[in-house]
């Protein structure tokens, strides 16, 4: 009888391998390798790196409203493959030139779809693809993440709201809960991207890219499980201006079955792994770049990036003049002042400009003549950008961006979009390609992680999504310097970040307080500076007050000196959560900028990507009493040493930033 039993096993195991196929692309390097399973019932995909196991065997479908699936009881049509090598062109990004290398399987399946598998040296994506000419609605998406092991993760809750639908209207700011997986807190989303520590000290991260027309992935792990499953918000049916900060969201009071709706043919988003085997490979990484679609704007001439002086953070407490600061056009003709004598190419016109809750861009408050403004601005050559709440910008986009576009506006500072479902998706690329037609930047505040529309319409610069230092205005519990620390290895692998540095206070661990009007950064002077390197923003804002910089007229050249894209980069150091290194550079001169934790440190840097030759250093480091002050800071002009070795000192919540040249 157990001959029998175990003949009649074997049997059926038999059968069940030669019902399975299995299917295999590896990167270029042959370290990545994704294996994909297909049998009668389901599709599932592995990814190997080195032979350590990354993603155990994980179930992906799209379930369609019709009864009907894509990777439900498939059957493989055909398999292609392909081998891609070549340049991306990135002129506003952390280097000019990308190399895209990677090698692609197509699998071709009865029923009018397929699925695109990518082997990175760097990690693995796959994506699925309609390919029928039918309309059709997406029920939901089954995105699995086996990770096999309860590894230790970073993970970035959604702040606010007990069930799934309170968490899909947030804000997609946080800091990171550093726990095992298995005690993932089961009714909790997290958004993307999320860190875990992986088998051999591999680091693995999960996003996704090329988000376009369909609802961002949230993660969650209801079981407490090794394995996070994809999340969806389904699709608004009623909207109502409403809720939250002076009603300037969209909030759902009703939504359809299903969480997509496409025309036929679509590219779905890719659902991205990354992959490291060493901490600082994280800080630069362009997979999210390479895998969002090219450029739709032929002619990117006249997008400019750059600094923007910025009045809200700092509350509009200019001091020194004689007049009342404030919401009117003489603080804001002071900002203009002081953005032209520092060569500052922005100022921006935060909350306040528009009558307040009336959302409709078209009524501008008594105390701003605009078009005085503007073309002051424009006689000290800067240009100004203009903050809009979404509801207000969403309900007459067009007209909005005509207007302005024709006054001599620049762009727009778009905020409190808090949500990503398929709608949403769509705002942002309906007002990127709407600001791109009247040639103006914008700047996604109060918006989730980007996911590459930045390289589709290089117009956007820049995209919040992230715990940046307006938290500082009112948090007493953040821990902001360890945050700093972290996100360069996680939020920043998802694209730039409106983070909005550069206070003039800065206090050490024991003194920061949480002041709304008159606000503080934690750590040292030299942190902030380093941020300008080190956080990636094409448009970067200098959230302290113009009377402040004055005052520190050293630290503001600096930092007006620094640029906001680059033509290269290179990783220094790194270990998260503890510190970073990172050097920049643009035309001939170098940037360095390295932060720390809460922990005083000494680090050894290998310059030798300078080349041969002498180079000289501009470098702000921390003072001796910066432990005590944390405005306290040393600048000095140095000969980098003939063995291209350099070491600093950072003090607790410190930094350090070097500008170099050659001789």
């Amino acid at each position: 009888m157990k001959q029998t039993l175990f003949c009649l096993l074997l049997l059926n195991f038999s059968l069940y391998a030669i019902a399975q196929k299995n299917y295999v692309v590896k990167s270029p390097d042959e370290r990545v390798q994704v294996i994909v399973s297909v049998d009668k019932e389901q599709v599932k995909y592995q990814i190997l790196h080195e032979g350590d196991v990354i993603i155990r065997p994980s179930t992906i479908a799209m379930q369609l409203s019709n009864g009907k699936g894509f990777g439900i009881r498939p059957t493989v049509r055909s398999t292609k493959s392909y081998n891609i090598k070549q340049q991306i062109s990135s002129p506003i990004y952390k280097r000019s030139q990308i190399e895209d290398y990677y090698n692609e399987m197509e699998i071709k399946f009865k029923g009018d779809y397929l699925l695109l598998f990518r082997a990175y040296n760097e990690g693995a994506a796959y994506r699925f693809v309609s390919t029928g000419k039918k309309e059709f609605t997406v029920a939901n998406e089954i995105a699995e993440f086996n990770l096999g092991s309860n590894y230790p993760a970073y993970i970035p809750y959604v702040k606010i709201g007990k069930t799934f639908e309170q968490q899909f209207f947030n804000s997609f700011e946080n800091t990171y809960t550093y726990t095992p997986i298995s005690q993932w807190e089961s009714q909790k989303l997290a958004f993307l991207p999320i860190l875990m520590e992986g088998v051999n000290g591999k680091k693995i991260a999960i996003t996704e890219a090329d988000l376009e027309h369909y609802p961002g992935m949230f993660l969650c792990n209801e079981d407490a499980s090794n394995t996070l499953k994809g999340v969806f918000a389904p699709y608004p049916k009623t909207v109502e201006q409403g809720s939250g900060y002076n009603n300037l969201q969209g909030v759902i009071k009703e939504r359809e079955p299903y969480i997509a709706k496409s025309s036929g043919p679509q590219q779905f988003p890719w659902r991205v792994v990354i992959v490291s085997t060493k901490d600082r490979e994280l800080l630069d990484n362009d997979l999210v770049y390479k895998l969002a679609a090219p450029s739709r704007i032929e002619d990117v001439a006249w997008i400019k990036p750059g600094k923007v002086a910025w009045d809200w953070w700092n509350n509009w407490n200019i001091y020194g003049v004689d007049f009342k600061s404030g919401i009117n056009n003489e603080t804001y003709q002071y900002y203009i002042d002081f953005a032209s004598a520092n060569h500052i190419e922005y100022v921006i016109l935060d909350e306040g400009w528009a009558v307040n809750k009336k959302a409709d861009l078209m009524q501008v408050v008594p105390e701003i003549d605009l078009v005085a403004l503007t073309k002051y601005a424009r006689s000290k050559q800067v240009g100004l950008i203009l903050w809009a709440g979404y509801h207000a910008f969403n309900r007459d986009m067009e007209n909005v961006c005509r207007h302005y576009a024709d006054m001599g506006i620049k762009g727009f500072k778009i905020d409190f979009m808090n949500r990503d479902d398929q709608e949403m998706v769509d705002f942002y690329y309906k007002s990127a390609a709407v600001a791109a037609k009247y040639k103006l930047l914008v700047d996604f505040h109060g918006a989730y992680k980007p996911t590459g529309l930045q390289r589709t319409y290089p117009n956007v610069m820049n995209f919040e999504g992230v715990n940046g230092l307006e938290q500082l205005k009112w948090d007493k519990d953040v821990d902001q310097v360890t945050y700093d620390v972290t996100i360069p290895f996680i939020r920043q692998l998802a694209g730039p970040m409106d983070y909005t540095q550069g206070a003039m206070h800065n206090a050490i661990k024991r003194e920061y307080a949480p002041v709304y009007a008159n606000p503080m950064s934690q750590g040292t002077r030299c942190r902030q500076l380093a941020t300008y390197i080190i956080f990636e923003s094409p448009l970067n804002m200098l959230c302290d007050n113009p009377s402040n910089y004055m005052k520190e007229q050293e630290c503001t050249d600096f930092i007006a000196a620094v640029p906001t894209v680059w033509d290269e980069t290179v990783v220094l150091n790194g270990k998260i959560a503890q510190y970073t290194v990172i050097a920049r550079k643009k035309d001939a001169t170098w940037y360095v900028g390295a932060l720390t934790n809460w922990d005083k440190r000494a680090l050894e840097l290998d310059l030798d990507f300078l080349g041969a030759g002498n180079y000289r250093a501009e470098i702000f480091k921390d003072g001796v009493n910066a432990n005590k002050v944390g405005m306290d800071y040393k600048r000095e002009i140095i000969d980098v040493p003939a063995n291209k070795r350099l070491t600093i000192s950072m003090a607790p919540g410190g930094g350090f930033v070097a500008r170099i040249i050659k001789n």
